[in-house]
């Protein structure tokens, strides 16, 4: 058995702890037969340590021979393969990935997913192409619960001051948490040590005071 064929069978075994080892030697000793198995591992894997390691071990082979199987993940109708492909992208840092990250990806139903989703195109998104992911960002706010709210504030975030029309706009939108929700991302914009709790509820302050003068 190959030293390569030794390190796939572990990936392979019950214990976390053995293909937590096994995916840093894939990432120690980079062997461009492993890059199959491990995207395909990431696809399944249970133990988040482990997902990570293997994220880093496919980070440390050439891009030529992880990207074209990462994109292919991208299209599976595993959540997991979706999502942990896409999280690969998004530290890999190949641009040439970017036509890979759709709309459907952008507002996948799974959060996990959009999550990664958000956290890969600004990775990847082109000079120039900044406004356009944040118009389509953008159409995400208001959605799931505090860590996706986060998230996508924190993307929205990465991408600078080019947010701040597509806040303004959805500041106007019928959704009263779209508008607490962007409300609070232009407010982490403006002062990061805020807090995302404390620009949330600010926020909602002031769209139900907004609310309340529109009815009054």
């Amino acid at each position: 058995m190959t030293d390569a064929q030794q390190v796939l069978h572990a990936l392979e075994d019950n214990r976390p702890s053995v293909r937590l080892r096994a995916a840093l030697a894939a990432g120690t000793n980079p062997d461009t037969r492993l890059v199959g198995g491990l995207v395909e591992r990431c696809a399944v894997e249970p133990d988040f340590s482990v997902r990570e390691m293997l994220t880093w071990a496919l980070t440390r082979h050439p891009a030529a021979s992880t990207v074209p199987e990462l994109l292919d993940e991208v299209r599976s109708e595993r959540t997991q393969a979706r999502s942990q492909a896409l999280h690969t992208l998004s530290k890999i840092g190949d641009r040439r990935a970017w036509p890979a990250i759709t709309p459907e990806l952008l507002s996948d139903a799974d959060d996990e997913v959009a999550r990664s989703a958000w956290r890969a195109a600004v990775a990847l998104v082109p000079e120039g192409a900044e406004p356009g992911l944040a118009a389509r960002l953008s159409t995400q706010l208001g959605r799931g619960g505090r860590e996706t709210r986060l998230s996508l504030s924190r993307a929205l975030i990465a991408l600078g001051e080019v947010i701040l029309p597509v806040l303004r706009a959805a500041a106007q939108a019928p959704d009263p948490e779209a508008r607490a929700h962007a409300a609070a991302t232009e407010r982490l914009l403006r002062d990061p040590d805020a807090g995302f709790e404390f620009a949330i509820e600010e926020a909602k302050r002031v769209v139900a005071l907004g609310g309340a003068g529109q009815e009054g």
